[in-house]
């Protein structure tokens, strides 16, 4: 269905920022500090967890600093005003999807790279608006974008080392803001972004793409329809051969991604399989998750490349990698029900967020797309999928034929976002998703350097997960 078994899917963020000898500088600094710092688990949980106490991350919630923001709306505007931070692969590609929408202006552009701002700026006078302020000077020039007064959201698209300092960032100056995946990397962020947050009354969002795509979106409406019975099971992973663009010195600049694989063991990218699973059962909104068991291969993949592809003298041969060839988590819920997640970008491997979904009434699988439900099916024979298109979501209905990559569920993420900004509504996911979503990151590290011991994943809600309430799966506005 979508296009990313054909083509690299730039997904992940946009790429880092180049100095003149071809390394990032933010990279280059935020692997010195982290570097010096040891690189210990406490440092990615926030405390001073140890592998043989592995409930220890997940201590008692913090007192809450201000009101929850389960529930919150957006504040009513016919113009959205948006400042985009980070230019390269993604945020240059994502721009378009921002001027594509009636109502929006993007108003604001901040990259290090002047090349990149200025080709993002030309983009947006080309669509006929004025031109936007411009933010060359340096790593830290986004501060100044999210001080000015005519910026309602911020959209970040940089290296992963950024966004949590960025997030911050913005919500402290007011603004909405939302982020490409992982939101931050270490427990005790995860939680100062939901206390800010709440003391701020500003949104923060992991802009999960993939919960927006076609089929998770179907699914999840058959999930709520009653299709599956009552829900057991679910699976998601990212699953994608990387090995080539991260060793690309033009793909990931600095080479900022390749480097997280010298720094943790676990899964680096949960948030494509874990967001449309948790949608499907309703996690934060009726049950959640509470532990994660998670196991790792050995790390043989990158090196192994790089011996037969890294000329003698490459920057890449000081380095030693230790992330698992592939991760394998298993998450439980407080109902009882198991989620299974996968990450794998340093093996072959054709691409596959598994994407899968079972319960008493039967299965859903995803690569490729297949159906077994009772009273529907017999005979142990898969079904088509595509028999089940009237439970697509109204976005999908309404917009068949969106445009932007990944089939599509780029924009329809983004058209929804600034409809629910347009319109005054509560947004589809918030900060708690955010934070529940990129939690396996620390937690799978200690987990396998536990051998496995399961980690305790925090109740972000502080215990309003127990109430319903509606996600992606919505009702079209009658406005």
């Amino acid at each position: 269905m979508h296009d990313e078994n054909a083509t690299p899917a730039p997904d992940e963020s946009a790429e880092g920022h180049t100095s003149s000898d071809g390394h990032s500088r933010r990279t280059v600094l935020r692997t010195a500090g982290l570097a010096g710092a040891g690189l210990g688990l406490g440092a990615f949980t926030g405390g001073t967890a140890q592998a043989d106490t592995p409930q220890a991350a997940a201590a008692e919630a913090p007192t809450r600093q201000g009101e929850t923001m389960v529930g919150v709306p957006f504040e009513r505007r016919s113009t959205v005003r948006v400042g985009i931070v980070g230019l390269g692969n993604r945020g240059g590609s994502m721009i378009d999807l921002f001027l594509a929408i009636p109502g929006v202006k993007v108003v604001a552009l901040c990259d290090p790279v002047k090349d990149k701002t200025a080709k993002a700026a030309k983009k947006v006078t080309d669509a006929g608006q004025p031109a936007p302020a411009t933010y060359t000077k340096g790593d830290h020039d986004f501060e100044n974008l999210c001080k000015r007064g005519d910026i309602d959201f911020v959209y970040v698209a940089t290296p992963w080392d950024w966004h949590f300092d960025m997030a911050k960032s913005a919500m402290l100056n007011g603004k909405h803001v939302g982020v490409e995946c992982p939101i931050a990397l270490q427990l005790d962020q995860l939680w100062e972004l939901v206390d800010l947050s709440e003391r701020t009354r500003r949104h923060c969002m992991q802009l999960e793409n993939c919960c927006y795509g076609k089929n998770e979106m179907r699914v999840l409406r058959m999930a709520h329809a009653g299709k599956f019975g009552d829900l057991l099971h679910g699976a998601g992973a990212y699953n994608h051969d990387l090995r080539g663009l991260m060793f690309d010195p033009d793909y990931y600049e600095g080479p900022w991604r390749r480097l997280w694989h010298t720094r943790l063991r676990g899964d680096l990218y949960p948030n494509h399989g874990f967001g449309p699973v948790s949608n499907y059962m309703d996690i934060n909104r009726g049950d959640r998750v509470t532990h994660i068991s998670s196991f790792g291969t050995p790390a043989l993949g990158l090196a192994e490349y790089r011996k037969a592809n890294m000329p003698a003298g490459d920057p890449s041969w000081k380095e030693t990698y230790i992330e698992s060839d592939r991760t394998i988590s298993l998450v439980q819920t407080a109902k009882g029900r198991v989620i299974r997640l996968e990450h794998d970008v340093s093996t072959p491997h054709p691409y596959s967020r598994i994407n899968s979904l079972g319960g008493t009434k039967g299965v859903f699988e995803d690569y490729p797309e297949r159906i077994y439900i009772e009273p529907d099916h017999t005979n142990d024979e898969w079904g088509d999928f595509a028999k089940y298109a009237d439970f697509d979501h109204w976005l999908w209905k309404e917009h068949s034929n969106p445009p932007g990559g990944h089939g599509g569920m780029d924009y329809i993420m983004i058209f929804r976002l600034m409809q629910t900004m347009q319109l005054g509504l509560v947004p589809d996911f918030d900060v708690y998703d955010a934070a529940t979503w990129t939690s396996p990151v620390p937690l799978s590290h200690l987990s396998i350097k536990a051998k496995g011991a399961p980690q305790a994943i925090p109740d972000f809600t502080r215990g309003l997960w127990k109430k319903a309430r509606p996600g992606v799966d919505s009702e079209k506005p009658q406005a």
